[in-house]
């Protein structure tokens, strides 16, 4: 992160908040083959995020990781698109409807965000199962604790539990004034039929409803990516053009 600081972003903030935004050297894309990324990002504080800051950059597509917001900034390339549900026009459509049924047997509980050794063992299942050449892979109980715990905003964990008890899924998500922001998400992989990504989305937008809020942010939808084209399935979604959000 060398390039220098920019503070036009911050116009319209709290002035007791001063982020300094920072661009990263390009590096090799997540999501994309042979291309790479570059991020615009700032360090986040909690008395930042008290006074506004957070809610203000994710209405600008930011994304939060940790302890940072970012947002891609790569040169001739725009294929991350900031998407969220409007959850007061959202209807299930007949395949989620079926999802929802067949998941009749599972409980959504949010609880705080508080890593466990039950919930590192279905973390990892689902990595190596779904993602065994990611970094996500590789990591070990004190990493999964820091992508859990370390958040400088108000967050929680919704778990999918079946009568038993048995964890089934979860998916982190921040707490906004007006919105739920789903970080990330991880399930029993098996069987596949469960479709359980979509349950939890599901069960997100239940979250929202019962919470009066009328957003639930989803992160950047990449329509050459497999792993995240399946955002567009919800509608109606909204998406973030740079300047304002539109019905896709």
């Amino acid at each position: 992160m060398t390039d220098t600081p920019d503070r036009g972003l911050a116009a319209g903030l709290d002035r007791i908040v001063e982020p300094i935004f920072y661009r990263t050297r390009p590096f090799p894309c997540s999501y994309l083959p042979d291309r790479d990324e570059t991020r615009v990002l700032t360090e986040m504080s909690p008395e930042m995020a008290a006074g506004g800051f957070f809610d203000f950059l994710q209405h600008y597509g930011f994304r939060r990781s940790q302890r940072y917001l970012y947002r891609p900034v790569c040169e001739g390339c725009s294929a991350c698109i900031p998407v969220r549900i409007p959850v007061g026009r959202f209807t299930p459509n007949r395949t989620m409807r079926k999802i929802w049924r067949l998941n009749s047997d599972l409980s959504a509980q949010f609880v705080p965000a508080r890593a466990t050794e039950e919930q590192f063992a279905l973390f990892s299942h689902y990595q190596h199962q779904r993602h065994s050449d990611s970094d996500m892979a590789g990591m070990v109980l004190s990493d999964y604790r820091a992508l859990i715990e370390e958040s400088p905003v108000q967050t929680g964990l919704l778990e999918l539990r079946d009568a038993n008890g048995a964890l089934w899924g979860c998916a982190l998500t921040d707490i906004g004034a007006d919105s739920l922001s789903a970080v990330y998400s991880f399930y029993a992989p098996e069987p596949a039929a469960r479709s359980l990504g979509t349950q939890l989305i599901l069960a997100l937008v239940e979250e929202c409803r019962a919470r009066g809020l009328p957003y639930l942010y989803l992160g950047y939808w990449i329509e050459d990516c497999r792993k995240m084209a399946y955002k567009i399935r919800f509608y109606p979604l909204e998406w973030f053009d740079g300047q304002r959000w539109l019905e896709r």
